[in-house]
């Protein structure tokens, strides 16, 4: 099965949202896909345009169903500010030129269609359990084909290998196990000052309490009597407060979110200062599309050194995920956002199941 047609395929199966939001602190666990109910109505209206394009608020919803309620609002955020990327993306796909030919689209398709016939789907039943029409589907395919062409043509092997050669930590297979404290200002200059004050407030207090701690050993302490007394109690006290001020789910767990790559895993800002951290060191205040991180370190799992050729597919994707970064970053400041208050959806005009 080609490439494309097998991403179509989980895009359709609904799992897309698994491969489309990066994978980031704030996003919770994606169940399988709910088929839709026959109470369900397709939600109408816009839910943000971009430089006059709509994203229909039906777009933000069929990803969004997927969620357990608890988890719907932060969930929105993420899938409508990927939606408006693809927005922007597909734009300049369209200013440099990059096209593909309805026939390409059509031979996707039909090897979809072959594909889930084989596994006893039928293709127009799994698009309207998904809420997407042909019209819509054939949209998005034709998208993805576009996108998949622009990287083919600037990712050269050239590009690539420069790539591998400046990240070698990327590509070892090194993790590291983190804890984190999201705040959620939004676009409000003042509430983001405020977030950013307590972030360091916090990460202050606890490197105030660990020295203390510290200074309370015996003379007699060893250095590494010390450096675990140090971090067992900045461990300690940045858990106690994600449970209190987080925004994240991983509040419960005091903001932990286990190990993970420096790639592929994490929105780049926070992966990339998660990396520049040793065991039990804080960074400064993170911003991300999500919000305002305060992040800890606590442990780093060395990774194997690799070959190019063993991981170029690896490669590729990250090239991928940054030249799509590279263009949203180009397109954003000057776009036009609008981003609209959602409708919920019609309540059912069926009659209550007696009782």
């Amino acid at each position: 099965m080609r490439k494309l047609s097998r991403g179509v395929a989980v895009f359709i199966l609904g799992s897309a949202l698994a491969t489309t939001l990066n994978a980031q602190p704030p996003a919770p666990p994606v169940p399988p896909v709910t088929p839709m109910m026959p109470t369900e109505t397709r939600p109408t209206g816009t839910a943000a345009t971009v430089n006059g394009q709509p994203i229909p608020e039906v777009a933000v919803y069929r990803a969004l169903r997927q969620f357990p309620e608890q988890h719907k609002e932060m969930a929105r955020k993420e899938i409508l500010a990927h939606l408006i990327e693809n927005a922007l993306i597909d734009q300049y796909l369209k200013a440099i030129n990059i096209t593909v030919d309805d026939k390409e689209v059509d031979k996707i398709i039909d090897e979809l269609k072959k594909e889930l016939a084989q596994v006893k789907k039928d293709y127009l039943k799994e698009l309207e359990a998904m809420m997407l029409t042909e019209q819509e589907f054939r949209t998005e395919v034709a998208a993805q084909m576009k996108w998949e062409k622009f990287v083919e043509k600037q990712g050269t092997d050239a590009e690539l290998k420069k790539l591998f050669d400046s990240n070698p930590d990327v590509f070892d297979g090194t993790m590291v196990r983190a804890r984190h404290i999201l705040m959620t200002p939004g676009n409000d200059e003042a509430k983001q000052k405020e977030a950013a004050g307590k972030l360091r407030g916090i990460k202050q207090v606890i490197e105030q309490e660990a020295a203390k701690a510290v200074a309370a050993l015996p003379p007699t302490a060893t250095a590494l009597e010390k450096e675990q007394t140090r971090a067992n109690k900045i461990d300690e006290l940045f858990a106690a407060y994600a449970k209190q001020y987080s925004a994240c789910p991983s509040k419960k767990d005091g903001g932990d979110l286990n190990f993970f790559p420096r790639a592929g895993a994490m929105v780049e800002p926070f992966a990339k200062a998660a990396f520049a951290l040793k065991p039990y060191e804080m960074s400064d205040v993170v911003a991300t599309e999500f919000g305002y991180h305060l992040i800890l370190v606590t442990n780093r799992r060395p990774g194997t050194p690799k070959k190019f050729e063993d991981v170029k597919e690896d490669v590729r994707m990250l090239y991928a995920m940054r030249l799509r970064e590279a263009v949203v970053a180009q397109m954003k400041p000057k776009a036009q956002i609008t981003i609209t208050t959602p409708n919920p959806p019609a309540p059912s005009t069926n009659p209550p199941a007696p009782k």
